[in-house]
């Protein structure tokens, strides 16, 4: 998707957030009474949903490859589980992902854009996409510049996102907006808005750098900008809340919120993620108890 020129509003007039209105709404998403059979089908839903991920200083090619065969082997004493949606890792290591996932129909994702502080140059940040995808990275994640969004350049953040959404090619461009940064709600509409004018594919809460991460209510104003979006230019992004949420039963929360806001069309993995590497493992010891009536210990199943 390409800049959508045609309909650029003044992002200094986007629509403020009743902060009050927000947090309740989001609230009453965790009061969803769901039925056994619906629980199960959403754990497989939200499992499928995840972006498996290791964004480490110290990560070598052999966790890369533990981590991509855990994605392709969730748990094989569960049959029929899915896969998660994606690796998510650093372009050094897209290379490692892509071979050791070849043929398994995971995504390769790779973080770009001197993530996680954003804090370079625009020619580094082209750079670091362009080499990311050269290696053969699916999907690239790249940062907003910050300080620059509280300074009041919007035009600047906007252009940099079209900048980097070139680079991608036919890779697929989330963007994140670090919501923990940004202070409030008014500012994460604000952002939500330049990202999906500037030819984001997905707009996604956070780096898990930096608390707080995802919460209900602020991946609540990014779903309700992606609908007001899809209403004026019929142009659907996907989003994905990342950082903070380890739990099955706040998945399933996040789900409620998708389907009541956005609708089943996006409750997909090609339209809804999670970045979450941690609820991996949540979500398999709710399958099994759902399936067998038994919590396992948590050293059941595969760390990483």
């Amino acid at each position: 998707m390409s800049a959508v020129t045609a309909f650029l509003p003044d992002f200094r007039n986007t629509p403020q957030i009743d902060h009050v209105g927000v947090e309740e709404r989001a609230a009453r998403f965790t009061k969803r009474s769901i039925k056994a059979e619906t629980k199960v089908n959403g754990l497989k839903l939200a499992l499928n949903m995840i972006d498996l991920t290791t964004l480490e200083g110290k990560d070598t090619d052999g966790k890369v490859k533990q981590l991509c065969y855990k994605a392709m082997h969730l748990h094989d004493a569960y049959p029929g589980l899915p896969t998660v949606a994606a690796i998510c890792v650093y372009p050094s290591m897209v290379a490692v992902a892509k071979k050791a996932l070849e043929g398994s129909g995971i995504k390769v994702a790779s973080v770009a854009t001197a993530f996680p502080s954003g804090q370079s140059s625009r020619d580094v940040k082209i750079r670091d996409t362009k080499f990311a995808v050269q290696q053969g990275a699916d999907e690239i994640d790249m940062v907003i510049s910050r300080g620059k969004f509280l300074q009041g350049e919007y035009n600047f953040v906007y252009d940099e996102i079209v900048a980097v959404k070139e680079a991608c090619g036919t890779a697929r461009l989330k963007v994140i907006l670090e919501t923990g940064e940004l202070v409030t709600y008014d500012n994460v509409r604000r952002a939500s808005e330049i990202a999906m004018y500037a030819g984001a594919d997905f707009i996604k809460t956070s780096t898990g750098k930096i608390q707080p991460a995802a919460t209900m209510p602020v991946t609540l104003v990014m779903l309700e900008a992606i609908r007001d979006f899809y209403y004026k230019t019929g142009k659907k992004i996907a989003m994905k809340p990342a950082g903070g949420i380890s739990k099955a039963k706040a998945a399933l929360h996040y789900l409620v919120m998708v389907q009541e806001t956005l609708g089943n069309d996006w409750l997909n993995n090609k339209w809804f993620r999670f970045g979450a590497s941690s609820l991996a493992n949540d979500v398999l010891m709710q399958l099994e108890k759902e399936r067998t009536g038994v919590y396992q210990a948590a050293n059941y199943f595969s760390i990483d």
